[in-house]
């Protein structure tokens, strides 16, 4: 089974071009050098209908969203509780409507601190007293160590975001790594026999909590997936010039680029849409 992986947005929490930034890359006029915050959607098929999962909903997803034609989503994995990976939860709004009415909210799949942190933005929302009435319809799911969606299992990974842990995620022969300074030993065993690896490039100069371009390239090729594609990549990258100089194999990804993911087959199981198959 195939499915198509989309980059929503390959930039930093900024965003490129960064506001009241002359640089040469925010000033440039390659489409490929303009960032919205960093998401992804994986979209399979599978017994007749489109499959839709989100990782991360960040400020720019109502705008992400537009520009992939969503039409529905059927789940949302949030890596960490940082504003550019959830401010835009509030914009699955319309996508949920059409979900409660086909069979019950959208889960959230998030880790204790991610929903405390949701639950206490989005208190209209998850609040006891909320009354809200075009709330969005969805639901906090705690995180597992394995989900499966629709047939498709999606393995946590945990990684080190500075002093913080967050989550990368494995979905067949693809993983999805994202806001990470450090890789731990027992997490490089997920990362066993993938044909696709998408890992962060920062910026050349070190940085306490994100790792550097040569940080990933290290990573990448001890990994050794057939292709790594870059992303959570600031101004001080251009993408034509960036990768120029990168190795065979490894590329900068950008805004809108599609990505084939080969899936196990699985059956179209809606009642296991945001249930655990196993920690």
């Amino acid at each position: 089974m195939e499915g198509r992986l989309i980059f929503l947005g390959t930039g930093t929490s900024m965003g490129v071009p960064t506001l009241g930034c002359g640089c040469a890359v925010c000033t440039s006029m390659d489409p490929h050098d303009r960032r919205l915050r960093p998401s992804v959607a994986m979209r399979w098929r599978v017994g007749g209908r489109e499959r839709v999962v989100i990782i991360d909903t960040g400020p720019d997803f109502r705008e992400q969203a537009l520009r992939a034609q969503l039409k529905h989503v059927d789940a949302v994995f949030y890596t960490h509780s940082h504003a550019d990976h959830i401010l835009g939860m509030d914009d699955l709004r319309p996508l949920s409507f059409a979900a409660f009415r086909n069979g019950g909210p959208i889960p959230l799949h998030a880790s204790e601190e991610t929903a405390a942190v949701l639950e206490r933005i989005y208190d209209y929302t998850f609040g006891p007293s909320a009354t809200y009435v075009n709330r969005a319809r969805v639901e906090i799911v705690p995180l597992a160590g394995q989900t499966r969606v629709h047939g498709v299992e999606f393995v946590c990974v945990p990684v080190l975001h500075g002093g913080m842990e967050v989550s990368g995620f494995r979905f067949g022969d693809m993983a999805y790594l994202t806001d990470v300074s450090a890789i731990p030993e027992e997490s490089f065993a997920l990362l066993h026999g993938l044909e696709t690896l998408v890992l962060p490039a920062l910026r050349h100069k070190p940085h306490p909590s994100h790792a550097t371009l040569e940080q990933a390239i290290a990573w990448a090729q001890r990994i050794g997936a057939r292709q790594t594609w870059l992303t959570h990549i600031a101004h001080e990258l251009g993408h034509e010039e960036t990768n120029r100089m990168l190795p065979p194999g490894i590329a900068m990804s950008y805004d809108g680029l599609e990505v084939a993911v080969t899936l196990p087959d699985g059956p179209d199981s809606p009642a296991s849409a945001g249930t655990s198959a196993g920690a």
